[in-house]
């Protein structure tokens, strides 16, 4: 058995100053006033538009992410409906072959020290777990029938595309302190990049979680 922490990676997003005068375009049409467009007015009108509620303009815009992560926190991000999500399959993906190293991979809990009596417990879980798999293939039970066995810390990969308004419904949802640690974990460290890429669209965010960083 294979335990790793969780991690993303953004395969795709608009950012640039080529993105914020899209935007800027887009919601200067709704008011006509286009003749207010300069060489550096989309950042503070990008800012103005978020700050204003007028979250549809930026819906011109989107990102994809590539996370890895459990099943247990894949199951709340794909609750977001205003996304297209592209999911590793337990029906398909059969662990016990080689380029599965014939063993399942699980994510390590970020609430439980390792040595810990809490830890210990989950661990024993987790070999259990694919000790139970790993039989119910041997005797000759598909894939999509011994995922039954299978934990929540089981590591999933799904990658997530959706606009800029949607992302920024999720990151403040799933960064708020009462979200589920293991998702704080991996938005938490999103919306720093997306705020790096894109101050104009995140900074309001980012300035209200970045002392929040696990």
């Amino acid at each position: 058995m294979k335990i790793i922490k969780p991690s993303f990676e953004i395969i795709y997003m608009d950012a640039g100053d080529s993105i914020q005068k899209r935007i800027e375009a887009a919601g200067r049409l709704c008011y006509k006033s286009e003749h207010n467009i300069t060489e550096n007015s989309s950042f503070n009108f990008v800012q103005k538009i978020i700050q204003s509620g007028h979250n549809s303009v930026i819906e011109h815009a989107s990102a994809s992410v590539k996370f890895i992560c459990d099943r247990g926190v894949s199951h709340e991000i794909v609750r977001h409906r205003m996304a297209s999500y592209s999911q590793e399959s337990t029906r398909y993906a059969n662990y016990s072959n080689d380029r599965f190293g014939n063993e399942i991979t699980v994510i390590k809990p970020c609430f439980w020290e390792e040595g810990s009596g809490q830890y210990s417990e989950w661990l024993n879980a987790m070999l259990t777990a694919e000790k139970s798999y790993m039989a119910l293939i041997k005797s000759g039970a598909t894939a999509q029938q011994a995922r039954s066995v299978l934990p929540n810390s089981l590591k999933t990969e799904i990658i997530v595309t959706c606009n800029f308004r949607e992302w920024r419904h999720i990151l403040d949802l799933r960064c708020a302190k009462a979200a589920h640690p293991q998702i704080r974990e991996i938005m938490l460290p999103l919306l720093i990049e997306m705020h790096r890429r894109l101050p104009s669209v995140f900074s309001d965010l980012f300035e209200k979680y970045k002392n929040d960083v696990i």
